[in-house]
């Protein structure tokens, strides 16, 4: 986040990109616990989630509340401490951004209680109602952006988020509760495939998105928004080349049961940490001019 006040100053970003990068971190690992348990995955790669799906939804619950009071703040243009609850409870039911804030919290709170319930339950449940909700959490505030005045840019936006999320919760979900040899071996090949798919549906969805916005060559360099898309390109780059690698020996590794359980969670929290500069960029450019 700090590159990204350097490289987009005087512009931006606002000081919520902070949280928003919080809270997008929090939803693609909610989507990812959910993916986990899904016919993409062989059935004995499938962990134990539920309990890390309850804690996971009730952090991002709490990112996503303290985003709709930092953005009802700044509607009613005083600090947090000034706003009255008549201001807040208009920019809730009046606002759109408050509307879709609602909306934001109430399908993270769902994940949460879902999680609790599947936990405390017995039985096996599905995790589609998690995914859902996960998604639409994850696209309502992107999709009110600039690409929403563009033929079917909301639906371009969606489909960057969700490839993005895919990306990094997925694997961030194995890191969380895998914790055997053989799990790791059946389920590291299966993101791989949908990591290699999401960096291209991120590729083809981010050139359009900022080829709108930026307007033309010049304003990559003359401003802050399009600074920040020129290092978030490089750091898809980066992520792609270490992606080569790690699928290089990594994978092979995995795959023939050589590598320790830690040491698969240790490269997995290494590649989830550029994977998270990644999304920083992306929140920064969010409330970039």
């Amino acid at each position: 986040m700090g590159a990204a006040w350097l490289l987009a100053r005087p512009d931006g970003p606002d000081p919520s990109s902070v949280l928003r990068v919080l809270a997008d971190c929090l939803g693609a690992t909610a989507l990812g616990l959910a993916l986990l348990r899904t016919d993409l995955f062989p059935v004995r790669s499938r962990p134990p989630i539920w309990r890390t799906t309850a804690v996971i939804g009730g952090l991002w619950t709490v990112a996503e509340s303290a985003l709709v009071v930092a953005a009802a703040a700044e509607s009613y243009g005083g600090g947090i401490g000034t706003l009255p609850m008549s201001s807040f409870g208009s920019f809730l039911t009046d606002i759109t951004v408050g509307q879709l804030g609602i909306v934001s919290v109430l399908c993270t709170a769902g994940v949460c209680v879902y999680g609790l319930v599947a936990f405390r339950g017995s039985r096996e449940v599905t995790t589609v109602p998690v995914a859902v909700l996960a998604v639409v959490a994850l696209v309502a505030r992107p999709i009110t952006g600039h690409m929403s005045q563009q033929p079917f840019g909301a639906l371009f936006v969606a489909v960057h988020v969700v490839a993005a999320a895919v990306w990094l919760g997925v694997l961030a979900g194995m890191a969380l509760t895998l914790r055997a040899k053989g799990a790791w071996a059946l389920a590291l090949p299966v993101y791989s495939r949908l990591a290699w798919w999401s960096v291209w549906i991120l590729a083809v969805s981010g050139t359009i998105d900022a080829a709108v916005k930026v307007g033309g060559l010049g304003g990559l360099v003359d401003t802050g928004y399009g600074r920040i898309v020129l290092a978030k390109t490089l750091l898809l780059v980066i992520l792609v080349l270490l992606a080569r690698k790690l699928r290089s020996d990594w994978l092979v590794a995995v795959a023939a049961h050589r590598a320790k359980v830690d040491e698969s969670v240790v490269r997995a929290a290494a590649h989830i940490c550029v994977l998270t500069s990644a999304f920083g960029l992306a929140a920064a450019l969010a409330t970039t001019a």
